[in-house]
């Protein structure tokens, strides 16, 4: 690995953790990440002459301290925010012990609630704690929105903007602000671990690192709230997918299908916390979806897997979020427990599906019912255009190997 690599490596790790870091003493997020940028920026510089330093992540750490003071000392506009810290970055000790026991001691989860404040719209909330704590690219997050790329860099400038004017406060809030925030919260986790599970673009089909992330702050909020039926659903819903990234990837780092995947090596740890936590979820879309995974984790074998269930499972999540990627997601299910015929019209009905149009899945779905269907040109046809339209090396090649052995 060059040391420009290991710079973005290291950066795609750290970056939140920095983020967050500074925020809780800068109180400002979007200084916060030009500081995180300034560091990226030193490491860069310094790093192909100097050698990649033994403690990468503390190195960024320590440079984004010593820049934000500099920062802080040279713009005028930053004096007030200098004087309410009343002390350099290095010498601020460790928040002291809350007198309320409810209180989190978690920079990220800070930045998440942070970032999720109700001055925001929606979609704004999650791009921006996307970009801030997933370290997420716009072409990323506009992947995970289905839109361009444009709208999300204008949403997450804007949003910065606002909470700045609004003299957010880097906290984790309480009472009715915590729950009105709750469901844009969960939303950023999912998309986070998501990304992570199945990367939108590079080299790499699975970020173990932020699906650690996501899974760890699903925790924390399933302690923090144990009255709240769907944070045990996301959860729940967390655990079973992670119980199957070790295995999602083959030694070379090509994608390994589900029906492929060599179920003796699924984390059955994590299994039983995912089972855990679906004991005490409810009936909102994060409960349902970790249902449908429950499923796939009882199956032993891949030929043991309840579809009829799954499908009907995947019919009740339609109600519950309509979307044409979980209609694409049920017409899959469809077709295991009723053959692929059944779910070809389903497929072929979402083609009209302007938020579609650029999804790779998909002609990458289509292509499998042709596949099964025995209409092979048609198949090898859909396999190529999905490769196409992915942006995952990984996944192209995947999809190019299908088409050619067909």
């Amino acid at each position: 690995m060059s040391a420009a690599q290991a710079v973005e490596a290291v950066f795609r790790i750290e970056s939140a953790r920095i983020i967050a870091s500074v925020a809780r003493v800068v109180r400002d997020v979007g200084i916060a990440e030009e500081i995180a940028q300034d560091a990226l920026v030193a490491a860069l510089e310094q790093w192909p002459r100097a050698g990649v330093p033994d403690r990468p992540g503390a190195w960024l750490m320590t440079t984004a301290k010593h820049r934000a003071i500099d920062l802080v000392r040279r713009k005028e506009t930053y004096a007030r925010k200098l004087a309410e810290v009343g002390r350099s970055l290095e010498d601020v000790p460790p928040p002291a012990e809350p007198a309320d026991p409810e209180d989190i001691d978690d920079d990220l989860l800070r930045l998440i609630f942070t970032s999720c404040h109700p001055v925001l719209a929606t979609e704004a909330r999650i791009a921006l704690t996307l970009r801030l704590m997933g370290g997420l690219t716009t072409q990323e997050i506009a992947r995970a929105f289905l839109t361009s790329e444009a709208t999300v860099a204008q949403r997450i400038v804007r949003a910065k903007r606002t909470l700045a004017k609004a003299g957010v406060p880097f906290e984790v809030p309480y009472g009715a602000d915590r729950e009105a925030r709750l469901s844009s919260v969960l939303e950023v986790i999912y998309l986070v671990f998501n990304e992570g599970y199945s990367a939108t673009a590079g080299d790499d089909l699975v970020r173990p690192a932020l699906c650690e992330d996501a899974l760890r702050l699903a925790r924390v909020l399933a302690a923090l709230m144990p009255e709240e039926p769907e944070v045990h659903g996301l959860a729940a819903l967390l655990e079973f997918q992670a119980s199957r990234i070790a295995t999602r990837t083959g030694p070379d780092g090509a994608p390994v299908l589900l029906a492929d995947q060599n179920r003796s090596r699924w984390n059955r740890m994590l299994i039983h916390r995912g089972a855990r936590a679906l004991g005490r979820a409810g009936n909102g879309p994060y409960s349902v979806q970790a249902a449908i995974a429950g499923c796939h984790a009882a199956a032993v074998r891949y030929e043991d897997t309840d579809w009829p269930r799954i499908a009907a499972l995947y019919g009740r999540l339609v109600q519950l979020i309509p979307s044409p990627v979980v209609e694409l997601n049920r017409a899959v299910a469809v077709s295991m427990a009723e053959g692929p015929a059944a779910a070809l019209p389903l497929v072929d009905a979402l083609a009209r599906e302007p938020a579609l149009r650029a999804y790779h899945l998909l002609p990458s779905v289509r292509g499998d019912l042709l596949e099964r269907l025995g209409r092979s040109e048609e198949a090898r046809a859909e396999f190529e255009r999905a490769a196409s339209l992915t942006r995952n090396a990984q996944e192209r090649t995947l999809l190019l190997g299908r088409a050619a052995r067909l």
